[in-house]
């Protein structure tokens, strides 16, 4: 079975993990087995490659499916010990024989039809297992509901194989916080170095997949939570405008920044998967408008792209790393001989102080109401807490296990706010939309006359300090996009000291297949990224 940090104490928790196989794992504390060898070898394969080995009969979704499950047991459970994921569903290999079953009497469901995926512990999934967004607060969490991203992915012929690891509660409870650390998974692990962060929040979305231990995962943003890990685990990150993907069984920080995204190997992989996520949602007011430019993301992908597309690059919000500024240089170079303009801009820094802050209330005031919301939605008798004060009680009567490692003050911070009716939370919404948007991503690429946004995603790996936060260096990309909710698109770059970098691509409200056009131009130009090597530690 695939074993839980802290949940031998629980009963209907091991019950709910017994994989659905002829081959069973004990993978407790202090028990390892070998796994069976597996029927295809799935590492570094692409969601597209085993899409279409399971539609050509070359391979079968079961065969994918155990195969993962067993790479699961060997890199996460043992071995590197990943903490990448927190359950598997005890359902996937039923899942997987009901595709082979279609799949034999000629239905196919789209495709993704029997290619596993696993989701974010924030997103509901239909099954036996609960959404805890890495707290005990949820462990009864099981609502047995799809979300309806996932339904999206279900209905494109996904496997849902189980629920990645997390920061817990996405990051929100402390500026203190380790990220990819849930009191229900214990610490994600980067698999390019095993002492290193992962980021996140969706740390173990980002190391799932680039540890190949699902053909696709889920992430979800309020702020840098899908591009971060993305980038930092040598993996593509889709952060689609908001709006785009439904957020509705998500739990939730922020209605107006908050989004899943795709998390793979590859741009194409990822396009297929924002493809079967996106649509409107009457649950959802945001998504009104995402019929409209939703599609297939993955057409019409082509590595000609860069062409006559004109480029700006936020010359001043590049950081200090000489290292990876001349690595950034040189992708540029790259770009520019396959005929994009590049454009430098060194303006971007003065005039929007106090966006950070804008933003953080923004954040504060929603997260109260928001989460209100999502507790008292659930169904009866699984959750006792139905504010954000009952979670704070509740970590406060179980310190040793949910504060063991840092405190909760964002929580008591956004409990203070005065809720959504607060005549500064609608000035500071909008100061938010007009540095980051009009003025920020809409205003420069007016400037310039430019198409797209280029900026490092962000600076390699820290190493993980559980108690003493996290080590952020070098830039970010993710704030205006984030803040704005326009789509950002994450590639692999290089390697600094054997750690990702990645290249950022932001670009204007609903052009995200714009976007992931000039992203897939430039990874198939560059091809930079690299298996991980599961090191424990490398040099600085």
């Amino acid at each position: 079975m695939k074993a839980i940090n802290l949940w031998s104490k629980s009963a209907l928790w091991c019950g709910v993990m017994m994989l659905a196989s002829t081959q069973a794992y004990s993978m407790n504390q202090g028990e390892s087995a070998a796994p069976a060898v597996a029927s295809i070898n799935i590492e570094e394969m692409t969601l597209s490659q085993i899409a279409a080995d399971i539609r050509s009969g070359k391979t079968t979704s079961v065969a994918v499916t155990q195969a993962y499950l067993d790479r699961i047991a060997a890199v996460d459970d043992s071995g590197p010990m990943l903490n990448a994921v927190i359950a598997t569903m005890p359902d996937a290999l039923e899942q997987a024989a009901q595709a082979d079953a279609d799949l034999a009497a000629g239905k196919i469901h789209g495709p993704l039809h029997g290619v596993p995926i696993l989701v974010k512990d924030n997103i509901e999934v239909k099954g036996n297992v609960p959404t805890t967004a890495g707290s005990l607060a949820l462990i009864n969490n099981i609502t047995n509901r799809d979300a309806p991203l996932v339904a999206g992915l279900r209905k494109a012929g996904a496997v849902i194989l189980g629920k990645a690891n997390l920061s817990q509660w996405a990051n929100i409870r402390s500026t203190n916080s380790t990220s990819g650390w849930s009191s229900v998974g214990g610490l994600v692990k980067n698999p390019y170095a095993l002492d290193r962060n992962a980021c996140g929040s969706s740390s173990g979305s980002g190391s799932a997949a680039a540890a190949s231990l699902a053909a696709g995962t889920v992430g979800t943003e309020t702020d840098g939570s899908v591009i971060c890990p993305s980038a930092i685990n040598g993996v593509v990150g889709i952060k689609p405008t908001v709006g785009l993907v439904s957020r509705r069984h998500v739990v939730p920080i922020s209605h107006s920044q908050d989004t899943a995204g795709p998390m793979a190997r590859t741009v194409r992989d990822a396009a297929i998967m924002l493809s079967a996520m996106a649509g409107s949602d009457a649950g959802d007011p945001a998504t009104k408008d995402a019929d409209k430019w939703k599609g297939d993301f993955s057409a019409g992908l082509d590595g000609t792209a860069l062409k006559g597309l004109r480029i700006v690059v936020p010359r001043d919000r590049l950081g200090s790393n000489t290292q990876q500024i001349a690595m950034f240089n040189a992708m540029l170079d790259k770009m520019r001989a396959a005929g994009a303009t590049i454009i430098d801009a060194n303006d971007t820094i003065s005039g929007y102080e106090g966006l950070g802050e804008a933003e953080y209330f923004v954040l504060l005031t929603e997260l109260k109401s928001d989460m209100e919301s999502y507790l008292k939605s659930l169904p009866e008798g699984l959750v006792e807490h139905k504010t954000l004060a009952d979670l704070i009680a509740f970590n406060k009567a179980n310190a040793d296990k949910e504060l063991q490692h840092f405190g909760q003050e964002i929580f008591d911070q956004a409990q203070a706010t005065g809720g959504t009716d607060d005549p500064g939370y609608a000035a500071a919404r909008e100061k938010s939309l007009d540095l980051a948007g009009r003025k920020g991503i809409d205003g420069l690429l007016s400037l310039h006359n430019a198409d797209i946004i280029v900026q490092l995603s962000n600076g390699p790996a820290w190493l993980s300090t559980l108690g003493k936060g996290d080590s952020f260096v070098g830039p970010s990309a993710s704030n205006w996009a984030a803040v704005a909710g326009y789509p950002h698109v994450t590639v692999p770059m290089g390697y600094i000291n054997e750690l990702p970098v990645g290249m950022s691509f932001i670009g204007r409200k609903w052009h995200d297949h714009n976007v992931i056009k000039a992203a897939y131009a430039y990874e198939q130009l560059t091809k930079a990224r690299k298996a991980p090597s599961y090191k424990a530690s490398v040099s600085e």
